[in-house]
């Protein structure tokens, strides 16, 4: 259904759907959903999108507005709000969960996108 959505939209359409229409770009935003633990580089992500890193990170950035890096950090921090409003994985988990290689480099990275700590985020969620 949603790739059918995303086949319906203007060819000047951007954005995540407009991501998943193009063949190499829709394949680089699975495989970061997909795995989003794994220590992609663009050279790494481009290469099993069977594209170039140049190409990649240009195609990227103009149909998702960010480059693919941005966005891998982006879903991380969406995955890890997700799973700390769930209230059932220890910090650690969810550090290993989205493949920051420590507890500390992950709450300083949650801080700065979302402006709380993944405590405070926790304890906001519970009152929600």
């Amino acid at each position: 259904m949603i790739r059918r959505y995303a086949a319906s939209l203007p060819s000047n359409a951007d954005g995540w759907l407009a991501g998943l229409r193009d063949p190499a770009v829709g394949r680089a935003l699975r495989l970061l959903h997909r795995d989003c633990a794994r220590h992609w580089t663009v050279a790494e992500l481009a290469r099993e999108a069977g594209m170039s890193r140049t190409i990649l990170s240009e195609r990227f950035t103009a149909l998702l507005g960010i480059p693919p890096m941005s966005y891998l950090t982006s879903w991380r921090m969406q995955r890890a709000a997700s799973l700390l409003s769930a209230g059932t994985a220890t910090l650690a988990q969810i550090t290993d969960e989205i493949g920051y290689e420590s507890e500390a480099s992950f709450s300083r990275a949650f801080k700065r996108m979302t402006g709380l700590s993944p405590a405070h985020w926790r304890q906001s969620a519970r009152h929600r």
